[in-house]
């Protein structure tokens, strides 16, 4: 087990490297570049010159992508242009709101989407099984943001019982620790607190939740569908061992693998920023700050932001590969 999280961790360091000169090109490729953003289009040549100058913009390329990745490294990831602050403290300060709803979204996709996947292959050709794929398509041909703004309308505004946007309550005064709302409630055991800030995860966890949702049913029916025709399962049933031990140890566990990639890769996407979801609910996460940087042009926030989240990517697809080898133990040794 030791050697194949080794052996993970190493194949991570390519990939990083990539992800670095890929992130590296593109940020030198956008239009106006960063004395733009700084000084704005009034800006004369000699004060252009002189912020490159400052910003090391006039240095041989090779020179500038290690200063980079040197930065990258330290997690000194320069300053924001729009905010005046340190982008580290700028994502410490968002990330934490993107990963609650992330998770609120994912648990909502994986305790419904699992379940409801498995039932409708058992009950193959049923109004289950009909239901719930024409469901599934619904969930993922409906757009998110469109979602997000009829949950809004139904429950917040005319019924009332969801808030309509932020995190939590400001006049609540909740301690902060963590950054994670909930969390923090918890540990500081203002139960009010994290009672708001759960109440507030809802409706854009349901709006995110959707395609992920569907996506879930879909595969997870599939891929129980082909389990159930394999010769394990009816041997297992012809020995006489009860639904529960055939759905547990033989059916559900072998089917699993493509589900968890989906999951893996759904999560991801997810902890990259939800961008529509956010913005409908002016939830202070990521997405919409890297919307915001990019219309502003803020160099360090993009490159510091976009890093650490394909590095939290990959993080996340790592943990994917230890659960192969938990859910299949043969997966060890390939």
């Amino acid at each position: 087990m030791i050697r194949f999280i080794v052996r993970r961790l190493l194949q991570l360091i390519p990939t990083l490297f990539g992800l670095s000169i890929l992130l590296f090109i593109w940020l030198r490729r956008l239009p106006g570049g960063p004395e733009t953003a700084i000084l704005g289009e009034r800006g004369t040549p000699e004060m252009r010159a002189a912020i490159r100058q400052n910003l090391g913009l006039d240095e041989p390329i090779l020179i500038q992508y290690g200063r980079f990745v040197r930065r990258m490294i330290r997690l000194d990831l320069g300053t924001s242009i729009s905010t005046k602050r340190e982008v580290t403290t700028e994502f410490i300060q968002r990330f934490p709101g993107t990963v609650e709803l992330t998770i609120t979204a994912m648990v909502i996709a994986i305790g419904i989407g699992i379940p409801l996947g498995y039932l409708a292959a058992r009950r193959r050709g049923r109004f289950l099984d009909h239901a719930s794929v024409g469901g599934s398509l619904i969930g993922i041909c409906i757009p998110v943001f469109f979602l997000a703004y009829i949950l809004k309308a139904i429950f917040s505004e005319n019924l009332g019982w969801f808030p309509s946007s932020g995190r939590q309550d400001p006049t609540l005064g909740a301690t902060r620790i963590t950054n994670f709302f909930v969390l923090d409630g918890l540990m500081t055991r203002e139960w009010d607190a994290a009672a708001d800030a759960l109440w507030h995860l809802i409706l854009p966890g349901l709006a995110l939740a959707s395609i992920p949702l569907a996506i879930i049913v879909r595969i997870t029916r599939a891929s129980v569908l082909e389990v159930l025709n394999e010769d394990f399962v009816r041997t297992a049933e012809a020995k006489g061992l009860t639904e529960n031990v055939v759905r547990r140890r033989h059916v559900l566990r072998n089917a699993m693998l493509p589900v968890a990639t989906s999951i893996g890769l759904l999560t991801g996407g997810l902890l990259s920023g939800a961008v529509l979801t956010e913005t409908v609910f002016a939830f202070s996460g990521i997405g919409a700050f890297l919307a915001e940087a990019i219309d502003h042009r803020d160099y360090p926030v993009l490159m510091g932001f976009i890093m650490i989240i394909a590095i939290v990517y990959v993080l996340v697809n790592l943990i994917v590969d230890l659960s192969y080898s938990l859910i299949d133990p043969r997966v060890r040794v390939r």
